[in-house]
């Protein structure tokens, strides 16, 4: 069944588009799913209006916790269809899986590709198994700070980046990264995790600040900083354009 794209913010009911694949129904968030009939995580599966969605739990997400809780950008954190996206500490899966929904759809027709780096070897596995029914879903096992070991995965720059990763330094990894793949006008999303970043006492909010102000010395705009307190503890999510 073809699709329509709908307007951004079409309302059916009490559900309410983010995009042509992801969309509210009161507070949960449901994807379009690729592969219908399967479910990546134990997520439940439903019919709206005769398609099949994915329930997209931002507790096990922290691009789903972002959309959760954004306040301003809502509409804008999600990459576009077709788009080319880098995500850095993928892990499983959890969150590729509904990315590729938005971005690829059922058998990659909107020839999206994703590329999805993380350093264990166990979540490599579970991506590859997650990419042979998702064309475009490319997975790569490397160290987000040593980018020269898989940068000749990299087609060219990208349209979205986001970063998950927990190891000191995760705003230089960023910033590295961000200026290097990504296009001019992209989209960009640090989920970044206080903890590892603390070498002092500081607090969360004083952690989540210095990075921020980092990030802005960068040259990066800030488009949003969401905290995702109460979904995904002592973690904000940073949305940005270079």
């Amino acid at each position: 069944m073809k699709i329509l794209c709908p307007i951004r913010g079409d309302y059916l009911g009490k559900k309410r588009r983010l995009s042509w694949a992801v969309m509210l129904d009161g507070k949960a968030i449901w994807s379009l799913n690729s592969v219908p009939k399967e479910s990546v995580y134990g997520e439940s599966l439903r019919k709206f209006r005769g398609v099949e969605y994915r329930r997209w739990d931002p507790t096990r997400s922290k691009l789903g916790a972002g959309l959760s809780r954004a306040k301003k950008s809502q509409y804008e954190l999600l990459p576009s269809e077709g788009d080319t996206c880098l995500y850095l500490g993928a892990g499983h899966g959890t969150s590729i899986s509904h990315i590729y929904d938005q971005v690829c759809g059922k058998d990659n027709h909107h020839k999206g590709r994703i590329i999805a780096v993380d350093i264990s070897t166990r979540c490599l596995r579970d991506l590859i198994h997650l990419a042979k029914n998702r064309p475009g879903l490319i997975p790569v096992l490397g160290d987000a700070r040593k980018a020269n070991s898989w940068a000749m995965m990299m087609p060219s720059k990208v349209d979205w980046i986001l970063q998950d990763v927990s190891q000191s330094g995760q705003c230089e990894i960023f910033v590295d990264t961000a200026n290097r793949f990504l296009k001019p006008g992209g989209k960009a999303l640090l989920s970044l995790k206080a903890a590892s970043e603390r070498f002092t006492n500081n607090s969360d909010r004083e952690v989540f600040t210095e990075v921020r102000n980092q990030l802005e010395s960068a040259g990066f705009s800030i488009e949003e900083q969401i905290g995702l307190h109460g979904l995904e503890d002592n973690h904000c999510l940073y949305f940005v354009r270079n």
